[in-house]
């Protein structure tokens, strides 16, 4: 009992420092301009939310608020369940500077009992719980990650490159992932391919790279396709996704992707390994002022010119940084944000722990995206790498 009146006394002492409003009042302020914040935690919020609130959850509403809001005299409301985690959540933003901070009395019981406008969560528990840490960026939000697992990507390759690529897309909740690969896992794979296990080894490479992300995320939706990408199948294979990322080892491959992205108007995410080098770029071809991969490699070099790593070996875990380059390129191509790797080189020298960027100029005498090119067929692109090596 006397627990009870302390807290009550505690309320009312509380309730006469923070300024409150009234649900009603807070959303013809939000109208106005005002900044509402429900902190509430993130599985109270996947069953709906005031629309146009932010999320944030009171746990990390000191260290995330600037992110948010970093404006001290812009007006900002807090809303929680009941009008009690918003009180201490208002009376911590004065502390920090903010002037014109008012607690919403009530909190969502009250917003939803004025019969206001709410928003269903658009992700789940297992969701909110999941991918709660990236849901806090401004730049992802609910919104964002709903983008995310309703994105289309093809990984070509499941080896140096498309392995750490993959667990990370995966992890971040790219929803429908495919994988083309017809190679099977060998015990000299495991070194850079951590996405094959040793268990696995005689496996097809796409199932065991499903496997695994299945057990990181089974939210996944992971389809295998075992072929290797030719002329005749390149088009089929790859068109209906939102990114193609390149993961391949060879030139003929990377042709017939650089010709068929071009074609279909889908972003390519490229990158290269070799010894302690390597490099990536992104090829989009929706952009006028993107190159394209026949800008930077017009024509394939000789075999000798460019070995594979069985033939010029590979530290292990320099396709790890190059993959997860890719995967942050897809990611924020699918979500729209950031800078993309547009008309820009990457380059890395591991031994040095350099990078450099290099500008990559669309050129006008390009045989893939220049005026005067013309599309001779899938086939011959085939024939010119197999001529060159």
């Amino acid at each position: 009992m006397t627990e009870g009146l302390d807290r009550e006394r505690w309320l009312e002492s509380l309730r006469a420092r923070v300024p409150e409003t009234t649900a009603t009042d807070a959303l013809a302020r939000q109208r106005g301009g005002a900044l509402l914040v429900d902190v509430r935690e993130d599985n109270e919020r996947a069953t709906g939310t005031p629309t146009g609130a932010h999320g944030l959850s009171r746990g990390f509403l000191e260290l995330r608020i600037e992110q948010v809001e970093p404006d001290r005299d812009r007006e900002v409301l807090l809303l929680c369940g009941s009008g009690q985690r918003s009180l201490l959540a208002t009376e911590a933003l004065q502390r920090m500077g903010y002037r014109r901070v008012h607690s919403v009395a009530g909190g969502m019981a009250a917003w939803k009992a004025a019969g206001l406008p709410v928003t269903t969560g658009a992700l789940d528990t297992d969701a909110a719980e999941r991918y709660s840490r990236q849901v806090l960026l401004p730049q992802v939000g609910e919104a964002g990650q709903a983008k995310l697992a309703s994105a289309r990507v093809v990984v070509i390759g499941a080896g140096g490159l498309g392995a750490p690529a993959l667990l990370y897309l995966a992890a971040a909740g790219v929803g429908h992932v495919t994988v083309i690969d017809d190679d099977r896992v060998e015990r000299s794979n495991l070194h850079r391919q951590v996405v094959h296990a040793d268990a696995r080894v005689g496996m097809g490479k796409g199932e065991s790279a499903r496997m695994t992300l299945l057990a990181l995320n089974p939210r996944v939706d992971v389809t295998v396709i075992a072929e290797r990408l030719c002329a005749s199948n390149v088009e089929a294979l790859v068109r209906g996704h939102d990114v193609v990322l390149d993961g391949a080892d060879n030139f003929a491959t990377r042709y017939l992707l650089a010709a068929a992205t071009r074609r279909l108007g889908i972003p390519m995410v490229y990158a290269a390994i070799e010894r302690f080098t390597g490099q990536a770029s992104v090829f989009d071809p929706r952009s006028d002022e993107s190159p394209c991969y026949r800008c930077l490699f017009p024509e394939p070099p000789a075999a000798g010119d460019a070995p594979n790593c069985a033939e010029a070996g590979v530290l292990g875990v320099l396709p790890g940084t190059l993959g997860l380059v890719q995967a942050t390129e897809t990611l924020k191509l699918l979500l729209g944000i950031g800078e993309p790797l547009v008309g820009r080189l990457l380059t890395y020298d591991a031994l040095g722990m350099r990078f450099r960027e290099l500008k990559l100029h669309r050129d006008p005498e390009c045989p893939g995206c220049g005026p005067a090119a013309t599309f001779e067929g899938y086939a011959d692109l085939e024939r010119m790498c197999a001529a060159a090596h």
